[in-house]
This record gives C-alpha cells, structure tokens and sequence, in this order.
C-alpha cells in the first residue's frame, strides 16, 4: 500500500498546495529582508492581524473571505506604510540588533493586542467544504481555493517586481541601494512601499491559511517560524529561492506526517533549517541571486 503510485501522487498534491500557502507567506518576509537587510520579527503577527480582519468580515459583515481579503490586506499595507515611517526608518542604517529588537517588540504589542481584541479562542472560516476529485485524486475545496488564491497573487507579485518601474525599483534597491540613489530611484519612498507590501501579502497567506486551519493571535510565532525556514532554505532576499524553500518545506511536512508520525510534519521546517544551515548557509538559490 505504501507504494501506491496514487497514494504518493495524493501527497504530492497536498504537499504541493500547502507549498503554495507557505511560499505566498514567506515572499512578503523575504521582499522586506531584501530591500531593507532585517529580518522582520513582527511579519507573523502581520499575518495573524490581517487574518483576524478577514474572520472580522466574514462573521460581523457577511463578506466572503476573498472579498474580505483586499480589505483586510490593503489596511495591513497601511499598517507596515506607518511602521516603515514611524519606526523603522529611525533604526535603519544604525546598529542591525536595534531594527530586530523593535520588530520584535512589535510583535508582542501585536499579539497582546490581538488577545485583547479577538480573546485567545481559536477561530477559523469554513466558508468551504467538500472534496473534489480530479484524476482520480481527492483535492478538498477550502485547500484547493487557498492554493489558487495564493499562486495567483505570488504570480501578481512576481510579474509587479519584474516588469513595472516600480518593481524595478525595488529590485534595484534590494541589490545595490547607493546605485539605486545615484539612478534617481527615492529609496525611502521605495522602503515603505516594500513594508506595506510585506504586510499586505502577509496579510493575504494569513486570510488563505485560516480557510484551511484553526488560527488564534498568538499563531503568529508559529508562522514567522515557518516563513523564516521558507527563506533560510531557500536563500534570504531571493524570491526564486523562497518559492523554492516553500516547496521543499510543503512537500517534506506532508511525507514527514504521513510516513513517520503527524508531530514530525511540524518539526520538519527545523530539520531542514539545521540541515540547509550545515551544509549550504546561503540557501539553495541565496549565491545564484547574489
């Protein structure tokens, strides 16, 4: 039974969608690394909040959680707009463990606010349910629709960094920021962008991952954990290599659970980490996109 062509072509797909989720999750985190070279502590609880303003839509107003979502992520865009321009922009360019430290006080406001706010209960939004069957193999609605959703922003995402001025801004910024200047490229315009952008998109994975799980405010810190090994395995500041470490991160949690036991699913974003950190600490693509 466990050779079953079928049974592995069912992981694959679980573990392919669940890829698609995580790589939408970590782009936002890896986008504001790039630009701004600090890992954001507080991304996690950005997509807990946006997350919880979908829940908000859904039950207070009757929104669908898709329509919900562009609201849920264009208030998340202002959020990081406003961090970027009242905090972060102050701790820039000085030591690096200040910009960690206030992101990581960031998220400790935002997780006791979201207790105050929304309580500890944990919360979901079964807008969908039912399985289809395509090719002989069970695909569920909720994590069919949540999959789609994030390839088709991940792919907007994409094609706005590489083929709008914009975009090419804040490539350019990633990659040599006093070029960028002397191109005439306003940088600091260009860094609250890139915030507000991470906190939309985090904003987005968090709407699309509680269609498919249980989230409370405090499942931020397992997803800023996630997302970091996303972008560690894949390469930091290298979109190509998230997408990557996304896959192998989704791929390997579906086949850890099934084969070895469900606990180990959760762990295996650590194995990987330990082992990408071992034996290539740039990550897969982190020395091709440098």
């Amino acid at each position: 039974m466990l050779w079953e062509p079928v049974l592995w072509g069912q992981l694959l797909i679980h573990g392919v969608m669940l890829a698609g989720l995580y790589g939408l999750l970590a782009l936002g985190l890896n986008l504001v690394f790039g630009v701004m070279r600090v890992i954001n502590f507080a991304h996690g609880e950005l997509v807990m909040l946006g997350a919880f303003l979908t829940f908000w839509g859904y039950t207070a107003l009757g929104l669908h959680p898709l329509v919900a979502l562009p609201f849920s992520a264009a208030v998340l865009f202002g959020v990081g707009w406003a961090l970027q321009r009242l905090l972060m922009e102050r701790v820039l360019g000085g030591q690096p463990m200040a910009a960690l430290l206030v992101t990581f006080g960031l998220s400790l406001i935002i997780i006791n606010v979201g207790l105050l706010v929304f309580g500890a209960d944990i919360r979901s939004i079964p807008v969908v349910s039912g399985s289809l069957r395509v090719a002989g193999f069970v695909v569920p609605k909720a994590r069919g629709l949540a999959f789609l959703t994030a390839v088709a922003l991940t792919v907007a995402t994409v094609a706005f960094l590489r083929w709008t001025a914009f975009g090419r801004a804040i490539r350019a910024t990633a990659q040599h920021p006093e070029v960028a200047i002397t191109c005439g490229v306003d940088v600091r315009r260009t860094r609250l962008v890139t915030f507000g952008l991470g906190a939309a998109l985090g904003a987005a994975a968090g709407s699309l991952i509680m269609l498919i799980l249980p989230m409370d405010p405090q499942s931020g810190s397992l997803l800023i954990l996630k997302a970091f090994a996303v972008i560690i395995v894949g390469g930091l500041g290298s979109v190509a290599g998230s997408l990557l470490g996304a896959l192998v991160l989704g791929i390997a949690e579906v086949f850890g659970s099934f084969f070895i036991a469900t606990v180990f699913g959760e762990v295996m974003a650590y194995v990987l980490l330990l082992l990408v950190l071992l034996v290539r600490p740039a990550g897969l693509l982190g020395i091709a996109e440098r």
